[in-house]
């Protein structure tokens, strides 16, 4: 499981990149994505998703399933 950024919602304020402990996140086309393959939902590093804690808008980053 990963977390994702919906596009629509991203605000682009960048709170969520520099607290990642895996460097997952990243600018893209005026938003920022989450690399799936990266992301560990911060498991070893923090309780929860630091980038959920730290985005200002609700519904904006969510887990998703691999598939």
């Amino acid at each position: 499981m990963a977390m994702k950024i919906d596009p629509k919602l991203c605000t682009s304020c960048g709170d969520c990149e520099p607290e990642c402990p895996t460097t997952s996140i990243k600018p893209k086309k005026g938003v920022y994505v989450i690399n799936a393959e990266t992301c560990t939902n911060c498991e070893g590093e923090y309780d929860s998703p630091k980038c959920l804690e730290l985005c200002p808008i609700d519904d904006c980053i969510v887990a998703v399933l691999a598939a």
